[in-house]
């Protein structure tokens, strides 16, 4: 009975465990064919990459579960959730195979090298949470699908190269969290739906192209933290709304083109703001106070806009500040109190406080004692291009972290502080254009991370101190435009950790070149112009092969031009020029593909000119002043190289030419001593009476209308002195403008005498808008019963001088170069001609090259015989010299005449420029008049004189 009941229970039971059988296998089969799927998809991605340099792919094999597969995780049914594969240098495309992984979540492929575009397919994935495809190589658009992704909250696509539009669609991603696509070529605007991402919490596409304003929607994104959009080409003023935002801890709109005004209440609306970069753009406007309200506040970066007014004080309640940037407005007003400084006492407070940059701006007066209270952190302190005055601080000693220091182009004075040697973390010092004198401190040769330092454009003295040779990190160094003398350090040539620039050009640099030049083998730029450097070149040069400029114009190297510059592969630039290099020009200079400027201009060479390479382009080549060069290109017009009969007949004319030079020199010596002796004893018995005559015409005025007009010859009414008298501005009750008053020093002094005499001569008619007139003199006794003697001059602000007013070596260049020009144009600066914006220097500038003939003065060319076979000026037709009466052929200039007569009108011109700080210096003017007449005495200038008429 009870085995019945048992057969009859399980006959029962048979169905049940029928479909209880017959349904776990379908779901095994089910579970088995959604598996194979994910498998299959994930062969497929892996069968995309073609570079696998880790390996990654050996773990994707058969003998594993794919959910055991690197970089694979999956579920408990196991469908695969997660695809993380991070920095794994993978090449190939990314499969839209992928698009089947319907479990999927996350996807992590950054740092790798994937090309090609994202797959459409992606946006199957309904269940993707992440996508991170940051660091890769890909392109195309941005996928519409993808927003299909509706449960999506962060997408980071950065550093690719994506095009076209971010995706107006984009306002379909509601769960959307983070938006990360810079460093794309992303283009048009940011899209007005961005306002419909209640949730977005962060916001960045910095550098791409998006065109444009900011939406105001953005305004209705309560949960934004951060919003980043610098380097674009956004424009228009920035929403207020952006700034209603009080979730905002990061507002970077850096590198566009907004303008407008910071709001005033900023700090209130934006109290939680951690960091805020407006720097390049075109704000304007003050830097509102209300930031100091932003307590949490850690940068500002505001540089390269037209901000103005002061910089707030009140920034010492900001504890946090870890950078403040405001280089390159219109702060400070250029004041001497200190009080555009003010801020800096403030900065003192912020202990955190690393970097401060406010280079370029009105900054003016001392730099306040208390910089020397700032952070113990700071590192970079920038204070370049202001009018910042006095010495450089002591206190700065105390900033012992130091990295960058920029004081440059101030108007700091006094000597360098040799501290700068105790800061062992500074890699940068630029002290340039102020007025810095004494010599470079040894000390700075302690810094032994030091990879950049420019001493350049200040009065500095004495000689390099050696121990610059142990700042072995050196990559450049600038000491141009000082006065610094001696010998060039060999320790300075043996830097070869130099590599952008070794500038020493413009000082008083003597002796020779060491053969340790050849050491810098990685300078890109070498500058030792413009000094008194000696001897032959070392051919070691040749071993910088880096070099790119190499610069050597104005100095007395000479010998051969060494061969080894042929080595310089990869030159673009090298001037030679006005040196003694002899010899011929080495022709594998025409092989260096690189060159682009070649100017052996004013040496001694000779011999053939090359024409390939650099030899056959003109507007690159300067040979002019090689007397004994020949051949080369047509443009260059040099004569043919003679034949060997014609040398013969060369050095005989020669030899006869210099004989009777000798002869001729020796005759005009004696005559005029002779005559000179008569003049002086004639002159001598004359002196007085020419004095008092060439005075009589003038009103007099006394000692005391004097006095009274230069406010007791006070050094407020001082314009300057020279050697026999001191020159004052005043105000004469019988003129009716101000007043020169020149008062002589020594009146016992003869030669004092003789130049108050030579003056009135020579001023008292004169009528040129160059040269002042006497107005009167004044003879008479002082206060203490002394003799007193005085010329009243015009005075002028800004004419006599050019450009300035001051009585200077630069005003004495002026009239020099006017007077250049006078005599070789025979036309005066007052001349009828001379109107409506056109004047002397510019009517002749307007004529070199091509008619340079045109505007001589025929009288300059007297009548002579071209002696030789190489004449300055040749003739041609009938012509006049006009004044003198003398009927001539037409000059013609030949080469070296017009390289000559060009060079000596390009030298007058540069002496009288308007602005004075571009005027040419003296030593500069007597070096460049001397490599003219040398260039002169090779040859001769003459016109033919024609029979007399009738």
């Amino acid at each position: 009975m009870k085995q019945n009941q048992t057969s009859a229970r399980l006959s029962l039971l048979h169905p049940l465990l029928l479909l209880i059988s017959i349904t776990h296998s379908s779901f095994q089969t089910n579970a088995s064919g959604n598996n194979e799927t994910d498998r299959l998809a994930l062969l497929e991605f892996k069968k995309a990459i073609t570079k696998d340099p880790d390996g990654v792919f050996h773990s994707w094999n058969s003998s594993l579960h794919f959910c055991n597969w690197a970089g694979i995780t999956c579920n408990q049914e196991q469908r695969v959730t997660s695809l993380f594969l991070v920095e794994h240098s993978f090449q190939g495309t990314l499969s839209p195979h992928v698009g089947n992984l319907s479990f999927l979540q996350s996807i992590n492929l950054t740092d790798n090298h994937f090309r090609g575009g994202i797959p459409s397919e992606f946006g199957n994935l309904a269940r993707l949470r992440e996508l991170g495809l940051t660091s890769n190589s890909l392109g195309g658009e941005i996928p519409i699908n993808l927003t299909r992704c509706t449960q999506l909250r962060g997408i980071w696509l950065s550093d690719n190269g994506l095009v076209g539009k971010i995706p107006q669609e984009i306002g379909g991603w509601s769960n959307l969290e983070v938006i990360r696509m810079s460093r794309n070529n992303l283009s048009g605007p940011i899209p007005a739906s961005l306002g419909n991402l209640s949730k977005l919490q962060d916001f960045g596409v910095p550098y791409n192209n998006l065109q444009g304003r900011i939406p105001d929607t953005v305004g209705q994104l309560s949960s934004l933290s951060v919003f980043v959009v610098g380097v674009n080409q956004l424009r228009g003023t920035i929403p207020p709304s952006l700034y209603n935002l009080s979730t905002l801890t990061a507002l970077t709109l850096i590198h566009n083109q907004f303008h407008g005004r910071i709001p005033l209440d900023i700090g209130f609306t934006l109290p939680n703001l951690l960091m805020y970069g407006i720097n390049l753009n075109w704000m304007s406007g003050p830097i509102p106070s209300s930031f100091c309200n932003m307590t949490r506040m850690q940068g500002i970066t505001m540089n390269e806009n037209s901000f103005s007014g002061s910089i707030p004080s009140c920034f010492g309640s900001l504890p946090d500040l870890q950078y403040f940037h405001a280089g390159a407005n219109n702060l400070g007003t250029n004041s001497s109190d200190g009080g555009d400084f003010e801020f800096m006492t403030g900065l003192t407070n912020c202990s955190q406080l690393q970097e401060l940059g406010v280079t370029l701006n009105n900054l003016g007066g001392k730099l306040p004692a208390s910089v020397g209270n700032l952070s113990q952190q700071l590192y970079q302190l920038y204070l370049g291009i202001n009018a910042i005055t006095g010495s450089i601080p002591e206190e700065i000693e105390n900033l012992v972290s130091l990295n960058n220091v920029d004081l440059s182009y101030n108007l700091f004075t006094g000597e360098i502080p040799s501290y700068f040697g105790k800061f062992q973390s500074l890699q940068g010092l630029s002290l340039t254009g102020n007025q810095l004198s004494g010599q470079i401190p040894n000390t700075l040769g302690n810094i032994s991370q030091l990879t950049q330092l420019d001493l350049s454009e200040n009065q500095l003295e004495g000689a390099i101190p050696r121990s610059l040779g142990n700042c072995r990190q050196l990559n450049q160094l600038d000491l141009s435009s000082n006065k610094l003398t001696a010998e060039i350090p060999t320790e300075v040539f043996s830097l070869s950790s130099l590599s952008v620039q070794l500038n020493l050009s413009r000082n008083l640099f003597g002796g020779q070149v060491p053969d340790e030049i050849g050491s810098l083998e990685n300078v890109e730029a070498v500058d030792l112009s413009y000094n008194f450097l000696t001897g032959v070149m070392p051919v070691t040069i040749g071993n910088c092969k880096s070099l790119k400029i190499l610069n050597l114009q104005q100095n007395s190297f000479d010998g051969n031009i060494p061969s080894t510059l042929a080595s310089l592969k990869v030159v673009e630039s090298l001037d030679l020029s006005m040196n003694n290099f002899t010899g011929g020009i080495p022709t594998g200079l025409q092989d260096i593909q690189t060159m682009q400027y070649l100017n052996l201009s004013f040496n001694h060479l000779q011999g053939e000119v090359p024409t390939k390479g650099i030899f056959s382009n003109s507007s690159g080549l300067s040979v002019m002043g090689n007397l004994m060069l020949c051949n080369g290109i047509s443009e260059l017009r040099l004569p043919n190289c003679p034949t060997k009969a014609a040398r013969k007949q060369k050095r005989a004319a020669t030899i006869k030419l210099t004989f009777i030079t000798v002869l001729v020199s020796l005759f005009i010596i004696f005559a005029t001593g002779l005559l000179l002796l008569h003049y002086k004893t004639r002159r001598s018995r004359r002196q007085t009476s020419d004095a008092d005559s060439a005075l009589n015409h003038f009103v007099m005025v006394s000692y005391k209308d004097i006095h009274q007009g230069t406010n007791g010859f006070s050094s407020e009414n001082l314009i300057g002195s020279g050697g026999f008298g001191t020159i004052y501005k005043g105000v004469l009750e019988q003129m009716e403008t101000p007043v020169a008053v020149k008062v002589l020093n020594n009146i016992q002094d003869k030669k004092a005498h003789k130049s108050l005499l030579a003056e009135c001569n020579a001023l008292k008619n004169v009528r040129h808008r160059n040269l002042v007139r006497i107005l009167t003199y004044c003879s008479s006794l002082d206060n203490k019963g002394n003799d007193f003697k005085a010329l009243v001059f015009e005075f002028m602000p800004n004419g006599k001088y050019g450009m300035g007013s001051d009585v200077s070596m630069e005003g004495d260049m002026y009239s020099y170069g006017i007077l250049l020009l006078e005599m070789f144009t025979g036309k005066r600066p007052t001349d009828e001609m001379f109107k409506e914006g056109i004047n002397l220097c510019n009517f002749v500038k307007a004529a070199i090259p091509q008619d340079i003939l045109s505007i001589l003065d025929p009288a300059m060319f007297l009548p002579l015989v071209a002696i030789g076979d190489r004449g300055v000026v040749g003739s041609r037709t009938t012509g006049h010299t006009g004044d003198t009466g003398i009927e001539i052929e037409e000059m013609v200039l030949t080469e070296s005449g017009r390289d000559c007569l060009e060079s000596l009108m390009q030298t007058a011109i540069s002496c009288s420029v308007d602005l004075s700080r571009e005027r040419m210096k003296i030593t500069d003017v007597a070096k460049k008049l001397t490599s003219i007449r040398d260039s002169f005495v090779a040859s001769t200038y003459a016109v033919r004189r024609m029979p007399e008429r009738g």
